[in-house]
């Protein structure tokens, strides 16, 4: 798909796209679809779009899943976290209906907002906002995308540990299939586990490096340890993606980010980076920031994740 029809489809589907940089090379925001980003680079997008989930809307019968690189609240699981307080699995509405809004633009760079209030699995209500500072710069066959990820606390209460977990979370997709791989530098025994079933047949170490294989009969996912300092995803011939973090603010650690039952507790294994696997065809490199010990009015959570698209 190009970056022009990415646009046509979007404005068809009233989704306000935003574009930063060219509709060439750049990246499109999708402002009434939660402010997902999709990388643009020599007119083909490299971000996976799914043109039926973009047309369509979620509801609580049904995610519609529409692809780029999104930023949601972290944990998904555990007491703590956002997406099981009606019971079940659900993305929120407050998530899926947030209206972003462009708060400033300036050459390669654009700034957009919303507000969303979470409730959390112990049904306690945290208003927020969410922030993604977009920066971009253009290379040979390549763009070099860095996005501050934020989240900032505006309720009135101030709000201790053992209340809340709560950070920034960048979930980019991708399609995937036989010539997916994700490659790493060799990890400790520690450094990589698995979040759901085993997955040590996607796994191996070649020359050096770390390789999980991406086409899957089941959905798997690996957490990684902040001593992972970069994970690359490559479709075979067509592009390259490499996704890495900047320093955590003073005061915030990395937390368990897991799809754990809404009624257990976190473990104390923080993640950093992340590799979600599916088995109907696409897969996720995700980052993520930390959580302090307490959220007090104007407390800001924030990551910059920095991603590099190159095409082949």
């Amino acid at each position: 798909m190009t970056g022009t029809e990415l646009i046509d489809l979007l404005e068809k589907a009233h989704r306000r796209p935003h574009l930063t940089g060219t509709v060439e090379n750049g990246v499109i925001a999708a402002l009434n679809m939660e402010g997902r980003l999709f990388a643009v680079v020599n007119n083909k997008v490299i971000n996976r779009v799914v043109p039926s989930a973009i047309m369509n809307r979620s509801n609580k019968d049904a995610y519609q899943n529409p692809g780029g690189d999104t930023l949601w609240p972290a944990p998904e699981g555990t007491i703590f976290g956002y997406e099981y307080n009606t019971g079940k699995w659900r993305v929120p509405p407050s998530v899926t209906g947030a209206v972003w809004e462009v708060i400033s633009v300036t050459e390669n760079i654009s700034v957009i907002r919303t507000e969303t209030d979470l409730v959390n699995n112990l049904q306690l209500g945290i208003p927020c906002e969410f922030e993604r500072i977009i920066q971009i710069k253009n290379i040979d066959n390549g763009l070099n995308l860095n996005v501050n990820e934020i989240i900032r606390y505006i309720g009135t209460k101030k709000l201790n540990k053992g209340e809340f977990l709560l950070a920034p979370w960048s979930l980019c997709q991708f399609d995937s299939g036989d010539s997916g791989k994700v490659t790493m530098p060799q990890p400790g025994k520690d450094d990589v586990w698995d979040m759901y079933e085993p997955s040590d047949n996607q796994r191996k170490m070649i020359n050096g490096r770390y390789i999980i294989d991406t086409k899957t009969d089941k959905r798997f996912q690996l957490g990684l340890s902040e001593n992972i300092p970069w994970i690359e995803y490559t479709l075979g011939g067509q592009y390259w993606v490499k996704r890495y973090t900047g320093v955590l603010p003073e005061g915030q650690s990395y937390i368990d980010i897991s799809d754990a039952p809404p009624d257990s507790k976190p473990s104390g294994r923080g993640i950093k980076l992340s590799v979600y696997c599916d088995p109907s065809g696409f897969m996720e490199i995700e980052a993520c920031g930390g959580c302090p010990e307490y959220l007090e009015p104007g407390t800001e959570l924030s990551t910059v994740v920095s991603t590099e698209y190159r095409i082949c």
